[in-house]
């Protein structure tokens, strides 16, 4: 069966997808196979025969040269072997445990704020009033910045969030734009943290220029732009489908009000059946046969061929979890939102944890929210979320303290 993932009308969430997966574990596409089954994207994601396949990415949409393709390449998500290894290793402190566990009170008390802002007016648009301040004020207090500087912030990682659409080819303008606002943002902040050291991650990371095998100016600029830009734009769209996904399970919105301590429970959940990184690409650095786990027909792959796991598809893959409906108390196998193997996202801690405050608080001062009409979202492919989301609610139910 062929899916084409280059049309923004597909759904990778479709019956149609579900049928393709039904039928075998694999799919054609425009780029590369794409995997069905979770035990195959599972294996797929954690073997060394692959490499993270975005590195490609601009060239196959028509962008092998500029500014845009050149960062790209340097991004961590498209370094491999050695130069990726040392990177990471001098990325992972600035993503202690933790550091981010100690910054739970005040993602808490800034969610509440957010809310406290709509809570009497009984209405919100999630996205521009919740959603996205929240992930980006998160992101400067991540980084140490002034929160005032969000807005700015947020419009260049919006713009930058461009370079995962499938139409990117048509983005290099507005892109490249944002990479050059945001690079000389991040230029400002180093350059003070030099000046004057602080408890943060951008002072811990620039420590690291003095260091003999330390990160250089350059990959330190790029590692704080994908960051910042990343960070943002995933947390804010996953928090929109957290909240469409929650809305269509009332008992589990309930729930989750009700029991605070599941807020962990329910990122997982709603990230296994509509993450908002809905493919994760792997190429292929030799000749190689990929066999089934649930022994189907084998697949060969040739030297720089393309293989795209489908999440939605291998989080509710059948042959995995007998019943795959969304449950936010239910025990899963690990899905596969922030990835696998050598490129599992670094600030995926991070993710996990100001979602796991917000959509509990959320579930408890808004019990009886509900979509005001369909809203306008991304193609659900690639990565999607929501551009607008409106939200009705009855005004000071669920009180602060409650």
């Amino acid at each position: 069966m062929r899916l084409d993932l280059s049309d923004p009308t597909l759904d990778v969430t479709s019956p149609r997808v579900h049928a393709a997966r039904e039928r075998s574990w694999y799919a054609e596409t425009p780029w590369g196979h794409a995997v069905l089954r979770y035990e195959a994207a599972s294996a797929v994601l954690r073997d060394r025969r692959f490499r993270q396949g975005n590195a490609r990415w601009p060239e196959q949409n028509g962008v092998p040269h500029g500014p845009f393709s050149a960062w790209w390449h340097e991004t961590l998500l498209s370094l491999e072997g050695n130069d990726h290894a040392r990177v990471r290793r001098l990325l992972v402190p600035a993503f202690r445990t933790r550091t981010i566990a100690a910054m739970t009170p005040r993602f808490t008390a800034l969610a509440h704020e957010l809310v406290d802002a709509f809570a009497s007016r009984g209405s919100v648009e999630f996205i521009a009033e919740f959603a996205e301040p929240y992930a980006a004020r998160i992101i400067c207090l991540l980084l140490g910045i002034d929160e005032s500087a969000w807005p700015e912030v947020a419009h260049w990682a919006d713009d930058l969030g461009a370079s995962f659409s499938i139409d990117v080819g048509r983005q290099v303008p507005r892109i490249e734009t944002a990479l050059a606002g945001l690079s000389a943002y991040v230029e400002e902040v180093v350059a003070d943290r030099r000046r004057s050291p602080r408890d943060d991650l951008v002072s811990t990371l620039t420590a690291t220029l003095a260091e003999p095998d330390g990160l250089t100016e350059r990959e330190l600029n790029v590692a704080l732009v994908f960051l910042a830009f990343a960070g943002m734009e995933t947390t804010r769209n996953q928090l929109g489908l957290a909240l469409q996904t929650l809305l269509q399970h009332r008992d589990q919105w309930r729930l989750l009000g009700e029991r605070p301590e599941l807020g962990p429970r329910a990122v997982e959940e709603v990230m296994r059946v509509n993450p908002t990184v809905t493919w994760v690409t792997r190429e292929a650095l030799e000749d190689l046969v990929l066999e089934d786990p649930g022994g189907g027909a084998p697949l060969r792959i040739a030297r720089g061929g393309i293989v795209q796991v489908l999440s939605h598809a291998a989080g509710t893959d059948p042959s995995a979890m007998p019943d795959p409906s969304f449950d936010i108390t239910a025990q899963r196998p690990p899905h596969h939102g922030f990835g696998a193997g050598i490129h599992h996202c670094l600030g995926h801690f991070v993710a996990r944890t100001d979602m796991a405050v917000a959509l509990p608080l959320l579930a408890r001062r808004m019990p009886d929210a509900r979509p005001d009409g369909p809203g306008q979202w991304l193609p659900v492919s690639g990565n999607t979320g929501a551009v607008r989301f409106p939200i009705t609610f009855s005004p000071g139910v669920g009180a602060p303290d409650a």
